[in-house]
C-alpha cells in the first residue's frame, strides 16, 4: 500500500491536504454549472471562482485581476514568456543553464525561431547564479526578459528574488521568476513590485494536480497562448477546471496559515538528513548550497561510486523509499540531470534527490538512514 512507503519526494508532487479534498467536494458534487453561462448555475460557480481569485491575491498582496489560473506551472511559465515576447518587444532572453525545462526549453525554442537571443548566466560551483555576471549581461543587451527560478527543483538553491528584481528593473528588463518549488512555502508581498510574472502549482503545495495560475502585474500586458474562448478575461481559452481552482485556493489559505510550523518541522527533517547522511555515508558530498541559501524542502546528496550506488533508486524504490534523482519532468530523460552535469560535469558520483513535506517524520529519516548504510 501507498501508505506503507515513505514519500521523500515532495519536490515533485505532495499528498492531497484532507481539508483541501474536503472544500473540493461539494463543487464536485452540487456545483455544476458552467460558469461562462449567464443562468443561475453558471453565475454560482463563476462567483465561486472569482472569490477563490480574490483569495489568492489577498495573501499575495497584489489585485485580483492580476491573477490567472493555467494547468500547472509549465503553462505559466510558457505564457509568461511567450507572451511576453509577442506583445512586450522583447528581444532577449537572460536565463540559466539550470532551470527548469519549462523555462529552458521554451526559451530555446524561442531562440531557435529566431524571435530572441539567448544568453545564459554563468553558474558558480556551489549552484548559484553569478550575480556580476547578470549585471553584466543586463548592461550589454537592450529589451530583456529576465528568467531565473525562484528555488532550483533539484539542487534547492535560492535566489534573492526581490534584489535580482530590483536589478533587472534598473537595466529596463522585465522579470519573470518561476516560483512553482517556493510557492506555499515562503510568503510574497508583490505590491513591492519587483516581479513581473510568477507562477504557481497547486500540487506542490499540498492540492490538487492539474491547476496553477500566473500573476501578471498589471503594467505588463501579454499575449494569451490558448485561444478559443473569453474565460480568465481573454488570457486563456477553455473552461475552467473549477474544482482544481478551489483545492488550489484552499490549499494554498492552509499553507499560509500553517506556514511558520511547516517551515520549522520540514527544516528540522532536512537538518536530520544532512547530519545523520554525513555521520553514515563515508564520501557523501552534497549538490548546491544546503546549508547556506536554500529550500527548506530540498536536499541534494552525492553518493561515492559503489556497485549498489549504481542502483541505488531502484534498490531505495523496492525498499519501499520513494526518492528522485533529480526533477521528475526529466527523470526518465537520456543523459542525466542537466542541473548535475551543469555543476558537476563527467561525474561518476550518483545523485539523490531528498525533498521533505509536512506529513514526514524524524522516523522516516532514521528508516532511510539505517537502509542506505546497508549499501554504504
Amino acid at each position: 500500500m501507498e501508505s506503507q512507503r515513505i514519500y521523500l519526494d515532495n519536490a515533485a508532487t505532495t499528498p492531497l491536504d484532507p481539508e483541501v479534498l474536503e472544500a473540493m467536494i461539494p463543487a464536485m458534487a452540487e456545483h455544476y454549472g458552467n460558469p461562462s453561462s449567464s443562468h443561475g448555475h453558471g453565475r454560482k460557480v463563476k462567483g465561486m471562482i472569482e472569490e477563490c481569485r480574490s483569495k489568492i491575491a489577498k495573501l499575495l498582496v497584489c489585485s485580483s485581476s492580476e491573477i490567472f489560473f493555467t494547468s500547472g506551472g509549465t503553462e505559466a511559465d510558457n505564457l509568461a514568456m511567450r507572451g511576453a515576447v509577442a506583445k512586450q518587444g522583447v528581444k532577449c532572453i537572460i536565463t540559466s543553464p539550470i532551470e527548469h525545462h519549462a523555462v529552458l526549453h521554451t526559451a530555446e525554442i524561442l531562440h531557435e525561431e529566431g524571435k530572441v537571443d539567448l544568453k545564459f548566466v554563468n553558474i558558480l560551483p556551489n549552484g548559484h547564479i553569478d550575480l556580476i555576471h547578470l549585471e553584466a549581461l543586463l548592461a550589454e543587451n537592450t529589451n530583456v526578459l529576465v528568467s531565473l527560478m525562484h528555488a532550483n527543483n533539484e539542487l534547492g538553491n535560492l535566489i534573492d528574488i526581490e534584489a535580482i528584481g530590483n536589478m533587472a528593473h534598473e537595466h529596463g528588463a522585465l522579470f519573470h521568476c518561476d516560483t512553482v518549488q517556493t510557492m506555499g512555502h515562503y510568503p510574497f508581498d508583490l505590491s513591492k513590485g519587483y516581479v513581473d510574472f510568477i507562477c504557481g502549482a497547486a500540487h506542490k503545495f499540498n492540492g490538487p494536480k492539474g491547476i496553477g495560475f500566473i500573476y501578471i502585474n498589471k503594467k505588463n500586458k501579454i499575449s494569451p497562448e490558448i485561444t478559443g474562448g473569453s474565460q480568465e478575461r481573454e488570457m486563456r481559452g477553455g473552461t475552467e477546471n473549477v474544482y482544481g481552482i478551489i483545492g488550489l485556493t484552499r490549499a494554498l489559505e492552509i499553507s499560509y496559515r500553517d506556514l511558520d510550523y511547516k517551515k520549522s518541522h520540514i527544516q528540522e527533517l532536512k537538518n536530520h538528513m544532512l547530519t545523520r547522511l554525513k555521520e553514515s555515508i563515508p564520501g557523501i558530498e552534497f549538490n548546491g548550497d544546503p546549508e547556506g541559501a536554500s529550500l527548506y524542502t530540498v536536499l541534494s546528496a552525492s553518493f561515492p561510486p559503489s556497485d549498489a550506488g549504481d542502483m541505488l533508486l531502484f534498490n531505495l524504490d523496492i525498499a519501499g523509499i520513494s526518492v528522485s534523482g533529480g526533477s521528475a519532468c526529466s527523470s526518465g530523460a537520456v543523459g542525466g540531470s542537466h542541473v548535475i552535469n551543469c555543476i558537476r560535469p563527467n561525474s561518476d558520483r550518483n545523485t539523490v534527490r531528498f525533498s521533505f513535506g509536512k506529513y514526514n517524520s524524524l522516523a522516516d529519516i532514521e528508516t532511510t538512514i539505517e537502509k542506505l548504510k546497508t549499501w554504504y
